[in-house]
């Protein structure tokens, strides 16, 4: 057992740190997944992540395991479960705190390192068969809570739906991205929500700019350019 025992007689779990990173990719869903270099599981895909250091906060522990395996910088990391049952390392007792972010496409760029063998983006309707660890139930509750934040359609979907898009963007490419994300891993049964409702409601969203005389061409006609202010002003 990896549990230790201190002067008060209490026994010390180890700690760690698992990341659910996601994107939109051709108007898919994606997640990136990282092929274990080590045992356990050498060899299979998993999450992220790795153990906190001594004293280190979680979040702070979550950003550099990212960075370390995947070359990854995330700004926005969103703490959504704990994960404690009995069983989940073959190792010993070790519970894991997960934490979900989003990239945009452009910014999708990863390189494995330290003890991954490889690092790829996965469509989420067609995940690995066998995951490492619980990694399997970690990413079915972090869709699930993107699915019921899209469902409410309420500011806790905003911040990580706008970090999957570009600095400037049309309201079709936050509206894929939206989809995409209710739609979780339903590829199949994706459906697009309603132009006009789902435009009247972003466009009431504080933060939330049409960028003066700045246009991207469409199908038909050129799109108007949007820029989303993180502090949810309006000026």
């Amino acid at each position: 057992m990896n549990a230790s025992r201190y002067a008060d007689g209490y026994a010390r779990p180890s700690l760690a740190a698992d990341i659910a990173l996601f994107t939109v990719i051709n108007g898919e869903l994606h997640l990136l997944l990282i092929e274990r270099g080590e045992s356990p599981f050498k060899g299979h895909w998993a999450l992220p992540g790795g153990f906190v250091q001594e004293y280190e906060p979680i979040a702070d522990c979550a950003r550099r395991e990212l960075g370390e395996e995947t070359g990854f910088k995330a700004a926005l990391l969103e703490q959504f479960g704990i994960f404690d049952q009995k069983g989940r390392d073959p190792r010993g007792w070790y519970i894991s705190v997960a934490f979900m972010a989003m990239t945009s496409e452009k910014d999708a760029t990863i390189k494995a390192g330290t003890d991954a063998a490889d690092t790829r983006w996965f469509p989420v309707s067609h995940l690995p068969d066998r995951l490492a660890f619980d990694h399997s139930e970690i990413i079915e509750r972090a869709l699930e809570e993107l699915g019921e934040r899209a469902g409410r359609f309420d500011q806790a979907i905003m911040d990580p739906l706008f970090a999957m898009l570009p600095e400037h963007f049309t309201l079709s490419q936050l509206q894929e991205a939206f989809d995409a994300i209710h739609a979780g891993r339903s590829k199949e049964d994706k459906q697009e929500s309603d132009k006009r409702n789902f435009r009247k409601r972003v466009l009431a969203l504080p933060g939330l700019q049409a960028i003066p005389g700045a246009t991207q061409r469409g199908k038909h006609r050129p799109a108007q350019l949007y820029k989303y202010n993180t502090d949810r002003s309006s000026g």
